[in-house]
């Protein structure tokens, strides 16, 4: 789907395969300042714990008078070296990407602060997005390393019309500042008696390949709920809804799908029939 993306001043205008637009608020920079000061906090705090631990498992603080890296070099096994090395790197340098592609486009920070990443198009991020987006966190923190100071991405995000910094710019991410306050609610949705209590597809179908195993009875009934209440929505909560029901089902179910074809309806109802398949192959 080549999507069209309008951008006005702090929101971002998405228009979703079924040709309706989506307004979604872009991050201050006020919170994502206080969400990445969460997250190197955690991150920092994490690498100090792990110093601590190996110090204690190489015997570093049984020694009065060396320093913690003439004790390590001294007696210590080289493999407690290199395991601490390795974890202490991955910290430093997985910790964003890692969460970001686990936690549906979220550090802890970020869901302290209600932010997400999501791609330009509104759909979620891959692994490669997470990796991608935080490859040249390193270049926005110029001229902090050890610690960032983000003087590069700041600016970068001034000068910017979505708010990015160099990062988003190379994964095609944006960060974006969750409304649910302003969207309706599963309960307003679903409280109306049920208009069509049919099930059949009205999109073009989504096919999919991904394992749904994961999914749970409660997620099929929210869909469920949704496909067959749909119609007492206008289009645009329709379109909105159906976003926010297909978000974290496919930030879990990573599902390969063909561009050209996709709607979040259309995935829904594929997801649906899919499960109802297994669980009569089941039964």
């Amino acid at each position: 789907m080549s999507a069209q993306i309008i951008e006005s001043e702090e929101t971002l205008i998405i228009e979703t395969p079924e040709r309706v637009p989506l307004a979604f608020a872009l991050a201050s920079i006020g919170n994502r300042f206080l969400a990445v000061a969460i997250d190197h906090t955690i991150q920092y705090l994490g690498i100090i714990l792990v110093l601590i631990v190996f110090g204690f498992a190489a015997g570093v603080f049984t020694s009065e008078d060396a320093t913690f890296i003439d004790s390590l070099g001294a007696d210590t096994p080289k493999w407690i070296v290199a395991v601490m090395i390795l974890v202490i790197f991955l910290l430093f340098t997985g910790y964003f990407a890692f969460f970001e592609w686990w936690w549906d486009g979220q550090t802890p920070g970020k869901r302290l602060m209600k932010l997400r990443v999501i791609r330009e198009d509104g759909r979620p991020i891959t692994l490669w997005e997470a990796i991608a987006r935080n490859i040249l966190r390193i270049f926005d923190a110029i001229p902090g390393f050890v610690i960032p100071i983000y003087s590069i991405g700041l600016i970068v995000v001034f000068l910017n019309s979505r708010d990015q910094r160099v990062g988003d710019m190379f994964a095609g991410t944006v960060v974006i500042r969750e409304r649910t306050d302003e969207a309706p609610t599963f309960a307003e949705t679903f409280s109306n008696p049920v208009a069509d209590a049919a099930f059949r597809r009205v999109q073009q179908r989504t096919a999919f390949d991904s394992s749904i195993s994961s999914i749970t009875e409660a997620e099929i009934e929210i869909v469920e709920s949704f496909l067959r209440r749909r119609w007492d929505l206008t289009d645009r909560q329709r379109i909105w809804m159906a976003w926010r029901i297909a978000l974290p089902i496919m930030f879990r179910l990573k599902p390969r799908y063909d561009s050209a074809t996709f709607t979040y309806e259309g995935f829904l109802e594929e997801l649906l029939h899919k499960f109802h398949a297994k669980q009569r192959f089941l039964n």
